[in-house]
């Protein structure tokens, strides 16, 4: 299964945590990091294209502001990224400059995925930077970024670039040997799971929180990640980074790691974006018949089926789509504001022009910009 997989892959996302990537002093680990790119020059050669998603920027910068552990406040984070970062790239450059590899620096923040062009224009320079035969270090810009633009941590920000960039892979990098059946640091019973068919509440409910002092994602946002990833009908590998050579033994087939697979049916890279980049702006609250609609039958969602609006937002935000009971099972594109919306929720879709004095059209969703979650 995983050398068949394997061997339709041409271009992979690596995201490296900052556990895997730092030394016991929080500085940037040139061992590691010439391993690294060692094998990547071995699957360059291959004909692979490789995009990094690298954390370690604060904790490399960490040392320089004296600081004992990690970062507190956003100020403080932000200074150590601004340290930090460019000693990263200097790491990078010289362990890759090693085996005759340029590398680039890329800094994102939500805002530059959520807006459709500048999610184009990441993707144009992304796609230049690949087809010049450059490896594009992507990071978050955590010296300006703000908590409403923040992407959470690098491996939500991994699972975006995948889809991002239409990789055929997702390697997670981590400080354990991927997903067990427990916490292997507390419970001696665990064991490894090779693979996985579908992310289950379980596992969700199982995942514990961050497993360093220098990282701030633990298993959940690794699973998260992965979930969104194989949404798009793309494999997701998480796996030791430490490990000797343990990038290239993946990239061979051999069993290390956790194999999530793709989804049977595959969300088109619109609707990805959709459901996982943009941030939601507020709620619709639709009634049974509206939701057996939407998500049964595949209907775009009109106006009579609303029972109500939560929060302000304008003409082309993303909401979210919840049930009575408030559970959200989908997001979308609305073409009428929060106030638009509020007056004519419950009436039919040929009253919109009477109520409003215009009409962009009979949906308040269409169902090319819904995603059934």
């Amino acid at each position: 299964m995983r050398k068949e997989l394997l061997k339709k892959v041409k271009r992979i996302v690596v995201k490296i945590g900052s556990g895997v990537l730092t030394c016991e002093d929080n500085g940037v680990d040139p061992v590691f990091l010439n391993g690294l790119a060692s094998q990547i020059a071995g699957l360059r050669a291959k004909g692979i294209e490789v995009v990094v998603v690298s954390s370690g920027a604060v904790a490399a910068g960490r040392p320089a502001l004296g600081l004992p552990d990690r970062p507190r406040t956003l100020p403080q984070k932000q200074a150590a990224a601004a340290v930090g970062q460019s000693r990263l790239m200097r790491a990078y450059e010289e362990a890759f400059s090693g085996y005759d590899l340029k590398v680039a620096q890329i800094l994102l923040t939500r805002d530059d995925l959520a807006n459709r062009r500048r999610f184009q224009n990441a993707r144009g320079t992304l796609d230049t930077l690949l087809s010049c035969g450059i490896i594009p270090v992507i990071n978050e810009n955590d010296t300006v970024v703000v908590d409403e633009l923040k992407f959470g941590d690098n491996d939500n920000l991994s699972a975006l670039v995948t889809n991002l960039v239409e990789a055929q892979l997702l390697l997670i990098m981590t400080d354990i040997d991927g997903l067990y059946t427990a916490d292997p640091r507390t419970d001696p019973a665990a064991t490894l799971i090779h693979q996985v068919g579908a992310v289950t509440r379980e596992m969700e409910r199982g995942a514990g929180g961050s497993g360093t002092s220098v990282g701030t994602g633990g298993m959940a946002t690794k699973l998260a990640a992965a979930k969104k990833v194989v949404k798009s009908g793309v494999a997701a590998i998480i796996f030791a980074g430490k490990g000797e050579g343990n990038l290239a033994r993946v990239m061979s087939g051999e069993l290390v790691g956790t194999l999530f697979l793709p989804a049977g049916e595959a969300l088109n890279r619109r609707k990805h974006w959709i459901a996982f980049t943009i941030k939601p702006a507020g709620n619709l609250v639709v009634d049974a018949g509206a939701k057996g609609a939407l998500a049964t039958h595949g209907r775009s969602l009109l106006p009579s089926g609303i029972v109500k609006v939560e929060g302000r937002f304008a003409r082309g935000a993303c909401v979210r789509v919840l049930d009575v009971e408030g559970n959200e099972f989908a997001r979308g594109i609305v073409d009428y504001s929060s106030q638009e919306i509020e007056k004519i929720c419950r009436h039919k879709s040929g009253e919109i022009e009477e109520i409003l004095g215009f009409r962009y059209g009979d949906d308040v969703i269409h169902r090319d910009n819904l995603v059934i979650l």
